[in-house]
């Protein structure tokens, strides 16, 4: 059996951790690791640092990414049980917070006691259309869109949307089409969540 220390620096502990070795290297690997604790603790801490290297050089996720997936989750859970699939209306420059009455007005359209940030509820979906009710609490962070249109209808609070480096200031029954390729944020400038119609369509 090899010298431990021999072992430990050899640089095999860092493939087997990184999932290089062979299978017959692996085994060695963990024979080495059963005999001797200083390997096992080698092998410890070579995973640890690998995960804080991970961590830092990671992209940061947007925050508006969960909330969007826990939403298509419960969206298709909610048609997996028997709900009818619905068309909302595209959004435009003559939209109406009453042209959506037929889903603000469903008792399960509602937000959440411990909401924090944003929150979602799909109200239709196609390969070309996503459409939901969207509360935001602070806004959500600049972002660019290169394969399609997100477009606003303001239901209830109020918000600024900058759209490269011009703001607009929008208020309950306001509409606004982002343009593609333009960096936007949003930020929430009432007490209140700021609840909207969002509706993200394919270039």
């Amino acid at each position: 059996m090899p010298d431990p220390q021999e072992y430990i620096h050899s640089g095999i502990l860092e493939e087997f951790v990184l999932g290089l070795t062979s299978e017959a290297e692996s085994r060695e690997v963990v024979r080495m690791a059963s005999a001797h604790p200083e390997v096992q603790r080698e092998i410890e801490e070579i995973s640890a640092s690998l995960q804080v290297y991970a961590e830092r050089q990671a992209p940061p996720v947007c925050p508006t990414v969960k909330p969007l997936l826990m939403a298509t989750i419960d969206y298709m859970e909610r048609i997996r049980k028997g709900e009818w699939v619905t068309y909302p209306p595209e959004l435009n420059e003559q939209s109406a917070i009453t042209d959506f009455s037929e889903w603000l007005e469903r008792e399960d359209m509602v937000l959440l006691d411990d909401f924090e940030g944003v929150y979602a509820k799909i109200i239709g979906y196609t390969p070309q259309a996503t459409t939901a009710i969207a509360w935001l609490q602070y806004g959500s962070p600049e972002e660019v869109h290169d394969d399609q249109y997100e477009k606003f209808l303001i239901l209830e609070g109020s918000c600024d949307i900058t759209i490269d480096g011009t703001v607009v200031s929008l208020l309950p029954g306001d509409y606004l089409s982002i343009p593609l390729h333009k960096p936007h944020h949003v930020k929430v400038t009432s007490a209140v969540p700021c609840k909207v119609i969002l509706q993200r369509l394919a270039a």
